[in-house]
């Protein structure tokens, strides 16, 4: 077979001494050697490995041709006795040195690959971080933590493979039991596996339960409210791991929450937190409790800046929040009582995505009260008769769909009180009051 390799403006004077028109293009068809090739894509091999049948392959695709539930060799289409790939260095220099010679036409020499971790090499690995953390011997487990992180960066089949065998639940063991004293004695030791469980996630909810301890959670608040923005985003991203229940019962933790959401760290910390707020004020059976202690700490006013110019995932996330603070009696009042919440919940009607529609048609049918003619007639002014008008003609999900009918209801009556404006006002006048 040939792969056709084409140089543009290339060879101004050929090898022979033909002088060649330097405006013009040159295609050079160069042959690739059979046995250079994999026999699953036909493509030249990077990684060369051998099978129990003795075909070789390049590894990226017989992973990928075994992790797809086939337990025969393509070629043969024998039986594997073996999964294992052994490097054939042979074909590996050859296609080198062939690259080497052709490098005249653009190919490029493929680098020597790195041998993968192996499961023992993972296994044992676990086992002495455990030994170490059980022995408090801190410098031992930085090294070893360090390995793991070395042998992820390699390869995404590296990762598979130290997650597959047990290397999270280690790592949450091990973060345990350097938690469990001063967290500034051990602080490099803990920053070192709680950059690398981040990758690991989700994690199995046996790890999940290490890392709902007491000591662990009390650690991750430690960091969220550290002043390194990596091991902050890295403790906000684990802690939405933990059971909402190991959460409520540690010390800190909605406070620490709230400060992130503030100080804005970033957009994947900003969705961390949201998260594993919105997991605390809709799935507890005393959520209402947890929702004033959020309330009182100013989540609403946060929530509503965080609007102003959120991204999609970050918006999605704060309204399903305020949505859920909205359940509340002082969430709700709250949120009737700041100025920005109507304007902007009917901003995002339509303009975000349907998820976010969702949210803001509840909110609107929790604030919009009967009772209160003031609050219905502003909601007409911002637009949102019209904007839900759309929104049934365009389609959503059936319970949104009944209480826009009902808001429908509702601000009909009111149509006349109103001196309605354009639906599609901009509300430029509305700035991030953290500007």
């Amino acid at each position: 077979m040939v792969l056709s390799w084409t140089r543009g403006r290339v060879f101004r004077r050929a090898r022979k001494g033909k002088e060649l028109n330097s405006g013009g293009d040159l295609e050079i068809e160069i042959a690739i050697p059979t046995h250079f090739r994999c026999p699953v894509t036909l493509d030249l091999m990077k990684d060369p490995v051998t099978l129990s049948t003795g075909i070789t392959y390049d590894r990226e695709s017989i992973e990928k041709w075994i992790e797809a539930g086939n337990h025969t060799c393509p070629v043969t289409k024998r039986e594997l006795t073996s999964f294992d790939m052994i490097p054939n260095h042979a074909i590996r220099r050859m296609i080198q040195d062939w690259c080497v010679e052709n490098r005249s036409y653009g190919i490029e020499r493929i680098p020597t690959p790195r041998i993968p971790v192996t499961p023992y090499e993972v296994t044992d690995t676990c086992t002495r971080i455990l030994s170490g953390a059980e022995n408090g011997d801190e410098n031992k487990c930085v090294e070893l933590v360090r390995k793991i992180k070395a042998w992820g960066k390699e390869s995404e089949r590296n990762k598979r493979c130290i997650v597959g065998n047990g290397a999270a639940l280690a790592l949450a063991k091990a973060f345990d039991f350097f938690s469990r004293g001063s967290v500034d004695k051990h602080v490099g030791v803990l920053e070192e596996i709680l950059g690398v469980l981040t990758w690991m996630r989700p994690l199995a909810e046996e790890g999940r339960s290490v890392l709902g301890s007491v000591n662990s959670v009390s650690c991750m608040v430690w960091f969220l409210n550290g002043e390194q923005v990596y091991t902050r985003q890295s403790a906000a991203l684990l802690l939405k791991e933990v059971h909402v229940e190991a959460l409520v019962k540690s010390v800190g933790v909605v406070e620490a929450l709230v400060k992130m959401i503030r100080e804005h760290v970033g957009s994947v910390a900003t969705k961390a937190c949201l998260s594993t707020v919105f997991n605390m004020v809709s799935s507890l059976e005393n959520r209402d409790g947890v929702s004033q202690r959020f309330v009182e700490l100013g989540l609403v006013s946060l929530l509503l800046e965080v609007l102003v110019d959120a991204e999609r995932g970050v918006c999605e996330k704060a309204l399903g929040v305020l949505d859920c603070i909205c359940d509340c009696k002082q969430g709700v009042e709250v949120a009737k009582a700041n100025a920005l919440t109507l304007p902007l919940v009917i901003k995002k009607l339509l303009r975000v995505s349907e998820l976010s529609s969702s949210f803001a048609v509840s909110i609107l049918w929790k604030v919009c009260d009967k009772t209160e003619e003031g609050v219905l007639i502003e909601a007409l002014q911002v637009g949102v008769f019209q904007k839900l008008l759309v929104l049934l003609q365009v389609g959503c999900g059936e319970g949104t769909k009944e209480k826009a009918t009902e808001l429908l209801r509702l601000l009909n009556g009111y149509r006349s009180k109103a001196e309605c404006v354009d639906s599609s006002l901009d509300f430029k006048h509305l700035k991030n009051p953290s500007n």
